[in-house]
């Protein structure tokens, strides 16, 4: 079972026991996913899902707030996987209007204006509905995102506006003849879940963003560090060379005693860092010792020395 089915699964079982809540609910789900029934002069609604425990929601909210008749037909699905198609249907008939009305299936008037949306606790019913009805969400171990489809321009906007009610930045893209609103970063979909009521997906998700970002500082400080460790040998390996070149085209005898020093120091200790020559030294300060051994770097190549060949 896929991550997003696991969620949708989580938020159908949310009881619900407020009428506006579970109006503004359906109002995201089946302006989302939902379709109008016409039969003769009367309207029906109807709603598909290979999600049983969704469409057991959706029938409970339509009888528990509307005087509907209502219907659900299983049916087989063709595809591959075979599953089982859950439609839920309102029959025609002339009281299904109420319903209607209030859920703005029929209207042109911008959702914004729809008084289901009118307080806090409604804006978070509807983006769950938004979600149930055309939501997904990769699963937490791989790319964080989060997106809801639908067919409709100005509804894919209401959907922003409500969105960022609660601080959440969403994005739209359009896709064929679909609107998408998009979530992409760890966190916003962290709180997008905590809006509709998804806490167990949302710890969920949290949890495996913290071992994320814990693998990548691990990650960047290992890198980092061998970032560091190569800096050093590759300055060590050069001075080295720098010193032999020296005694081999001229002889360390010649340089001044205070060059002749650090350059026995470092010949006695090839592989260590300059933090570490210092510690060795017996009392040369770090920037004494950089400065002799760029001294002793100038000198070998005053005598002939490609420096493009001393880190090999």
């Amino acid at each position: 079972m896929s991550f997003s089915n696991d969620v949708k699964n989580e938020l159908s079982r949310i009881e619900t026991n407020d009428a506006e809540g579970d109006k503004a609910e359906l109002l995201g789900l089946l302006r989302m996913s939902g379709a109008i029934i016409i039969r003769g002069l009367n309207v029906g609604i109807h709603f598909s899902t290979e999600n049983a425990a969704l469409a057991r929601r959706v029938l409970h909210m339509l009888k528990n707030n509307y005087q509907v008749q209502t219907e659900v037909v299983i049916t087989r699905s063709r595809r591959l996987k075979k599953n089982n198609r859950y439609q839920v249907h309102v029959i025609p008939a002339p009281n299904v209007s109420v319903a209607l009305h209030e859920l703005q299936l029929l209207s042109v008037e911008s959702d914004l204006n729809n008084p289901l949306l009118s307080n806090h606790n409604c804006k978070r019913t509807f983006l769950r509905g938004a979600f149930l009805g055309g939501g997904s969400i990769s699963r937490p171990a791989s790319d964080y995102h989060l997106e809801m489809v639908t067919g409709n321009e100005d509804f894919a906007h209401t959907i922003i506006k409500v969105m960022h009610a609660f601080s959440l930045k969403a994005k739209l893209t359009d896709r064929k003849n679909e609107y998408i609103v998009y979530l992409k970063d760890g966190e916003s979909i962290i709180n997008f879940l905590s809006v509709i009521g998804a806490h167990n997906a949302m710890m969920e998700l949290e949890n495996v963003r913290i071992v994320k970002e814990m693998r990548n500082n691990v990650n960047r400080a290992v890198n980092c560090e061998t970032a560091n460790l190569n800096k050093v040998v590759k300055a060590a390996v050069r001075q080295v060379s720098c010193i032999k070149y020296i005694d081999e085209h001229g002889g360390l005898a010649q340089l001044p005693p205070n060059l002749q020093e650090v350059a026995k120091l470092r010949m006695e200790h090839r592989d260590v860092s300059l933090n570490d020559l210092v510690e060795y030294s017996g009392g040369l300060g770090k920037s004494g010792i950089n400065h002799r051994l760029k001294k002793l770097q100038d000198y070998a190549v005053s005598l002939g020395m490609k420096l493009e060949n001393a880190d090999k």
